[in-house]
C-alpha cells in the first residue's frame, strides 16, 4: 500500500500540470475531480465551492452533470454543508445513515454508501468541500484522507486565484465571511471605537502549495525549526514567570513540542508529498485544529492551543514574516484582535491608532484590562470563533456598552452606530460639565473622588475630570514597559513629573506590584516556578525578597517627594509584619538619605492595601501603624470566592453586589474609622456608579477610579440622598434579598438616583 506521502505525490504531480496550464478554472476543477477520482479508486470525486453563502456542486466524477451549478447546499445542510460548517473530516461506511444526510435527487448518488469529506481551508474558514463516494460501504483508510486533505489545500489556491469564491480576488483578498456579522462579548473597558482589524499575532496565509524542490523545502524547514528551537531556549533561560505572564508549565509544554519528533516527522511528510514548506506546516497545523474541535478535556485542549501558537511561530519564521503587529507598527485607526493579552504587550502599541481591543479570552479583573482602562482603550472579552467571524483589515465596530462587536458593517449600521456614538459622546460632555462641580450629596454629605493612574500621561485626567487627587498610582507600569530594570534616576523623574503635575493634589504610590500575569523577562527565572502565581510569589512578597530592588524604588521615591507629602502604600499585604518590614526598608533610606544631607520629605503617610482577606482579621493589629488603608476589590474577589480573576470560564460568575461582598467590606468601615484611619477603594468595582452607590451606602467615601468613571460617579453622588441610602443599605444587608442587584437597582430609579 502506498504512504500517505506517496499518495499524495503522485496525485500532486499530475495536478501540477492542470495548475499550470492555461485552462479555464472550470476545466482545471474537472480535470482535477478526474484525477482525485481515478487515484483513490472512488466512483465519483466531487468539489463544492461556497458562493453566495452556499455551496455550490462546481465539478464532479461520478454524479449526474446536469446536477454541476444546480445542486446547492447551505452551510450545515447535509454531509457537504455539515463538512463546511464545521470544518471537519467525514469518513463513512453508509452515507444515509448519518443524522446530517440529506439527499438531493438530481444528483443521481442514491447508488453510493461510503463516503469522505474534508473541507478546503483558506485563512481558517471553509470555502468548500472535496468528497469521494463508493458504492460499496467502507471506510475509506487513512492514506485516503490524507491524499484528500492535501488535494484539499492545493484547491484552495486554484480557487482563490480563479475568483471562484465569496469574496476572492487574486487570492489576496478575504474569502469568507463577507456579510456583516455582530459577535456579542463580556464587557471588559466600556466604550465604543471604530477601526479596521489587525491581529497581534498576524496569521500567515499560505499562497503557494506545490513545491518546485521538495528538498529546498525540507532544508527550510529545518533551519526554521533550529531558530525557533533557538527562540524558545532562550525564553526559558531569560523568563522569570513564564512566557506572557503565563506559568512555567506552559513554557515547558512549549519547549516539550518544539523538540517533538513526532510534530517535526509529520510535517516532513507533507513536504514528502509535494507541498512546500509553509504548505506542509499549515496542513499538519489544519489536522491540529481539528483534533482540537474533538476534544472536551480543557487540559488537553490547552495542550493543543500550544502546539497550534507553535505551529504559527514557525509558519511566521519559514514566511519570513516575524514579530507581533505592534513591532511591524499600526498604520491607521485599529482594533486589535488577540487571543489574550499580557499587559506589557499591550502598552507596546501606538496609543494613537489604537482605538479597541478584541478578545476571545480575558476577564474583568485581569491586568491586561486594568492597563486598557487606564489607557482609554475600550475592550470586548469572551468573543468566540473570533479567528473565523473576522478578517485581517475588516471594517469594526466596537460597541462594548452594548457587548458587542459589528464586523464588515452596512452603511445603515455605521450611521446607526455614529449617532449612538454622538448620543455617548453628548453624555461625556455633560459629565465633563461637572468637572468644577464637588461630588456632594443632595443631602450635604462630600465623597472623595480620586482617579487610577500609571503613566505619565494619565496625570492630565485631574485636570479633565477635576477629581480629587490621584489614589492609586500603579509604579509597576513603568517596569512592565521598559525593556531592563528601570534606573533610579529615571523613577525618580517618573514620580517627581507626576507629583509637579498633580500639585496640591495628593498622589498614592503604590510600590511595585509584579507577578501573576504582571511578568518581568529580564529578572531571573529562580522565582518562576509556580504552580499558581496569582496567589504566589508576587506584589509585596516578592520585593521583600528582593530587597534591592524595593530599595532602588523607596530612593527614587523619597528623592521625588522631597518638600512635599509622600503617600506610599504596599500592596497585597497578608501579615502586620510585612507592612513593618516594608516601611522599616523605606525608613532606614530616608536615615541614608538624611545622613547625606539629601532634601527630605515633609512628611511620609504610609498605607497598606488590603486584598488578601486574611489581614482583615488581624485590621486590630494594624491600624495603629496605617495613615490610610485601601481596599483592592480585584485581588479580593478572587481571593474570597477562590476564583482566578482571569480565569475566563468565572469571569462573569461572582458578582461585587454579592452579599458575601459587601458584608466582608461593611466590616472594615467602623473599626478604619475609629482608628482615624482613612479607609478607600481603589478597585474597579468603585468605578461602576451602581457599585459605588454601595460602596457609599457602607460608609465608604472614598473612591479610587478609571478616570472615565469621575464624570458618571459625581453625577450619581449628586443626585443621591446619602442618609436614605444609608439606611436602605443597611436593610438590604440585614435581610438580603435574593437579587442584591436588581433591589438596589430598583431602589435607585425610585429615588431618581442617576446610574447611567
Amino acid at each position: 500500500m502506498l504512504t500517505a506521502a506517496a499518495s499524495a505525490r503522485e496525485i500532486l504531480v499530475r495536478l501540477h500540470d492542470v495548475m499550470a496550464s492555461r485552462n479555464p478554472a472550470q476545466a482545471k476543477l474537472n480535470s482535477v475531480v478526474g484525477i482525485v477520482g481515478e487515484a483513490l479508486s472512488s466512483e465519483v470525486c466531487s468539489i463544492y465551492l461556497l458562493r453566495d453563502g452556499e455551496l455550490e456542486l462546481f465539478a464532479t466524477r461520478g454524479l449526474a452533470q446536469e446536477a454541476v451549478h444546480v445542486t446547492k447546499m447551505a452551510l450545515g445542510e447535509g454531509l457537504v454543508g455539515t463538512i463546511a460548517r464545521d470544518v471537519e473530516t467525514l469518513n463513512l461506511d453508509e452515507a444515509a445513515a448519518h443524522p446530517d444526510f440529506a439527499y438531493k435527487p438530481e444528483t443521481g448518488e442514491d447508488k453510493f454508501h461510503s463516503f469522505a469529506g474534508v473541507p478546503i481551508i483558506r485563512r481558517e474558514r471553509a470555502v468548500g468541500v472535496l468528497c469521494v463516494q463508493h458504492a460499496d460501504p467502507h471506510r475509506y483508510d487513512d492514506v485516503q484522507i490524507e491524499a484528500l486533505q492535501t488535494v484539499a489545500m492545493v484547491l484552495s489556491e486554484l480557487i482563490a486565484n480563479a475568483d471562484l469564491i465569496d469574496g476572492a480576488g487574486g487570492g489576496t483578498t478575504r474569502v469568507q465571511p463577507t456579510a456583516p456579522v455582530r459577535i456579542p462579548g463580556l464587557k471588559l473597558v466600556e466604550g465604543m471605537a471604530s477601526g479596521f482589524a489587525v491581529f497581534h499575532q498576524p496569521r500567515i496565509t499560505v499562497e503557494h502549495t506545490v513545491a518546485e524542490d521538495s528538498e529546498a523545502e525540507r532544508h527550510r524547514v529545518y533551519a526554521a525549526f533550529d531558530k525557533m528551537r533557538e527562540q524558545i531556549d532562550r525564553i526559558a533561560r531569560e523568563a522569570e514567570f513564564g512566557v506572557g505572564g503565563e506559568h512555567e508549565e506552559v513554557l515547558q509544554t512549549y519547549k516539550m513540542f518544539a523538540y517533538d519528533e513526532g510534530w517535526a516527522r509529520r510535517i516532513n511528510e507533507a513536504i514528502d508529498s509535494g507541498l512546500t514548506a509553509e504548505a506542509a506546516i499549515e496542513r499538519v497545523q489544519q489536522r491540529t485544529r481539528m483534533r482540537m474541535r474533538q476534544i472536551d478535556d480543557p487540559l488537553l485542549a490547552d495542550r493543543m492551543h500550544d502546539l497550534e501558537d507553535l505551529s504559527n511561530r514557525l509558519l511566521r519564521i519559514v514566511s519570513g514574516q516575524l514579530g507581533t503587529a505592534a513591532q511591524m507598527g499600526l498604520r491607521q485607526d485599529t482594533i486589535l484582535i488577540a487571543r489574550n493579552l499580557g499587559p506589557a504587550e499591550l502598552l507596546e502599541y501606538d496609543r494613537r491608532r489604537l482605538k479597541g481591543v478584541v478578545l476571545e479570552e480575558g476577564s474583568l479583573t485581569a491586568h491586561v484590562t486594568i492597563v486598557a482602562r487606564a489607557m482609554g482603550v475600550p475592550v470586548l472579552g469572551r468573543v468566540k470563533n473570533v479567528w473565523r467571524q473576522i478578517g485581517e483589515g475588516d471594517l469594526l465596530l466596537v460597541d462594548v456598552t452594548a457587548g458587542h462587536v459589528f464586523a464588515r458593517p452596512t452603511p445603515a449600521i455605521e450611521e446607526a452606530f455614529e449617532a449612538q456614538a454622538q448620543l455617548r459622546q453628548k453624555r461625556r460632555a455633560a459629565f465633563a460639565s461637572l468637572k468644577n462641580e464637588l461630588p456632594v450629596t443632595k443631602d450635604g454629605h462630600r465623597v472623595t473622588v480620586m482617579v487610577n493612574a500609571g503613566l505619565r500621561d494619565d496625570v492630565a485626567a485631574l485636570d479633565l475630570t477635576g477629581a480629587d487627587g490621584i489614589g492609586l498610582f500603579r509604579t509597576e507600569f513603568q517596569f512592565l514597559v521598559s525593556s531592563t530594570l528601570p534606573a533610579r534616576d529615571r523613577q525618580q523623574r517618573l514620580y517627581r513629573d507626576v507629583l509637579d503635575a498633580a500639585g496640591e493634589r495628593p498622589v498614592i504610590f503604590r510600590t511595585v506590584d509584579i507577578g501573576g500575569d504582571k511578568a518581568l523577562p529580564y529578572l531571573s527565572k529562580e522565582d518562576a516556578e509556580e504552580e499558581n502565581p496569582a496567589m504566589g510569589w508576587r506584589a509585596l512578597r516578592l520585593a521583600l525578597g528582593r530587597p534591592g530592588l524595593m530599595k532602588v524604588q523607596a530612593r527614587a521615591l523619597l528623592e521625588a517627594g522631597a518638600g512635599r507629602t509622600l503617600n506610599v502604600m504596599f500592596p497585597m499585604v497578608s501579615e502586620p509584619w510585612e507592612f513593618d518590614e516594608a516601611r522599616a526598608l523605606f525608613e532606614a533610606q530616608r536615615e541614608w538619605l538624611v545622613s547625606r544631607g539629601k532634601k527630605q520629605p515633609t512628611a511620609i503617610r504610609y498605607g497598606a492595601m488590603l486584598e488578601v482577606p486574611a489581614l482583615a482579621e488581624q485590621l486590630d493589629l494594624l491600624l495603629p501603624r496605617l495613615d490610610f488603608l485601601s481596599i483592592g476589590t480585584n485581588d479580593l474577589t478572587q481571593f474570597l470566592f477562590a476564583a482566578d480573576r482571569a480565569n475566563p470560564k468565572l469571569a462573569e460568575r461572582y458578582d461585587w453586589l454579592s452579599v458575601s461582598i459587601l458584608r466582608f467590606l461593611r466590616r472594615l468601615v467602623a473599626p478604619t474609622r475609629e482608628a482615624g484611619v482613612q479607609l478607600a477603594v481603589c478597585g474597579e468595582m468603585g468605578g461602576r456608579p451602581l457599585e459605588a452607590l454601595a460602596l457609599i451606602g457602607l460608609g465608604i467615601d472614598r473612591l479610587s477610579i478609571t478616570p472615565a468613571a469621575v464624570g458618571p460617579i459625581k453625577a450619581m453622588v449628586r443626585s443621591l440622598d446619602h442618609a436614605a441610602l444609608v439606611a436602605k443599605m443597611r436593610d438590604l444587608l440585614d435581610a438580603p434579598p435574593r437579587d442584591m442587584r436588581g433591589a438596589l437597582t430598583e431602589w435607585a430609579t425610585a429615588q431618581g438616583v442617576e446610574l447611567a
